[in-house]
């Protein structure tokens, strides 16, 4: 399973504070925004990763993530030379992929929840054993902003829409999906909505029709939040100072992730630590390591531990 975050679009609703950044780039309180979703593919387990952007800002990523082996990761970039919707994000990867199933993540969705790793790996673990796609659901109030997702009375996904004037349910789709080995040529056969683009919903939909589309659910003890907007900006950036000031964790701390899931060694992960000691961010790191001096097999966790990505 290789990972997939779609980091590009122009971010016209965050202009100007997107005029000469990527939307991507931009701080959520004491991180880039990319940490979010990135963090979300570690937690999955998921070491080589793309990252698609504009060719204006893929420089900056590569500079803040190089060749991602500092956090125990295989990273490469691919450039989308004007933004043509989601499943575009699999005819760029597509020999990248090679033929790999994948996890795709939106650049400006946040997850966060108890047991949220544990949940993403039986997700990718579902896919590879099964084949098939798993959407990830969330309850909204507003799911007419949303691709929505209707059930029948035994809980199958039974109609997906994009944005509906009556949506049928309250129920949404993340923008976090994984889909098996055959998403690069469902992806190449779609043809544009009325809105121009290549629909998110109209690749689930293969999958819905065909009967191997599963949805995974998230409840109240999940937070999604995307940060589109100036005011979802602030939002997420009000719920990550919250959380970690209230807790004394880090929302999205990449090496810390990196050493507990055993993708890098104590030393490279004390290193980075002592590097941004002066930070909260980097006493997590020490806090880890302190913590857990060794990390458990890939997968396990300690009793107790709080840590949720």
């Amino acid at each position: 399973m290789k990972g997939i975050i779609l980091a590009g679009g122009t971010g016209s609703r965050l202009h100007p504070a997107t005029l000469v950044v990527n939307k991507q780039l931009l701080p959520v309180y004491d991180k880039p925004m990319i940490y979010y979703p990135l963090s979300a593919l570690m937690l999955a387990g998921i070491r080589e990763i793309l990252i698609i952007s504009g060719p204006d800002s893929l420089p900056h990523y590569r500079t803040l993530f190089g060749d991602g082996s500092a956090l125990g990761l295989r990273i490469a970039y691919a450039e989308q030379p004007r933004p043509e919707g989601l499943p575009q994000a699999f005819t760029i990867a597509r020999d990248w992929l090679a033929g790999e199933a994948a996890m795709l993540v939106l650049g400006d969705n946040i997850f966060f929840g108890n047991g949220l790793g544990p949940m993403l790996r039986r997700a990718v673990a579902d896919v590879r054993a099964r084949g098939g796609a798993t959407v990830f659901s969330y309850r909204v109030e507003d799911p007419e902003r949303y691709g929505v997702i209707a059930f029948d009375e035994a809980g199958r996904a039974i109609s997906i829409e994009e944005k509906p004037e009556r949506p049928r349910s309250r129920f949404a789709m993340t923008g976090l999906y994984l889909f098996d080995a055959a998403v690069c040529d469902h992806a190449a056969t779609l043809t544009p909505s009325a809105r121009g683009e290549l629909e998110i919903t109209d690749l689930a939909r293969r999958y819905m029709e065909a009967g191997t589309l599963r949805i995974e659910a998230m409840g109240r003890g999940f937070a999604w939040l995307d940060t589109g907007t100036h005011d979802s900006l602030l939002e997420a950036a009000e719920f990550v100072r919250t959380i970690q000031r209230r807790q004394g964790i880090q929302i999205a701390c990449l090496e810390e992730i990196a050493y507990l899931q055993g993708f890098i060694p104590r030393e490279q992960a004390e290193a980075r630590g002592q590097a941004l000691a002066r930070t909260a961010y980097g006493r997590a790191i020490l806090s880890a390591i302190e913590d857990a001096p060794a990390p458990l097999p890939f997968g396990e966790r300690r009793q107790g531990d709080r840590r949720q990505g």
